[in-house]
């Protein structure tokens, strides 16, 4: 749990629980975020390995010529 969402725990406890399922809506919508920004990430950096052994293989391909 981030600080951020411990915080908004926090106030929503201290308010009683008012607005618990706008609240609830509001999670989900930022944990559906975060797991979309999180595969985002995995896409970059696998498409980055596949880019840099891509890179290695054109190299030792040219060694391989000369």
């Amino acid at each position: 749990m981030t600080v951020g969402k411990r915080e908004e725990e926090k106030e929503r406890r201290r308010k009683g629980g008012q607005d618990d399922k706008e609240e609830e809506e509001e999670e989900e919508e930022e944990e559906e975020e975060e797991e979309k920004e999180e595969e985002k990430e995995e896409e970059e950096e696998e498409e980055e390995e596949k880019e840099k052994n891509e890179e290695e293989e054109y190299k030792g391909i040219q060694r391989k010529v000369e």
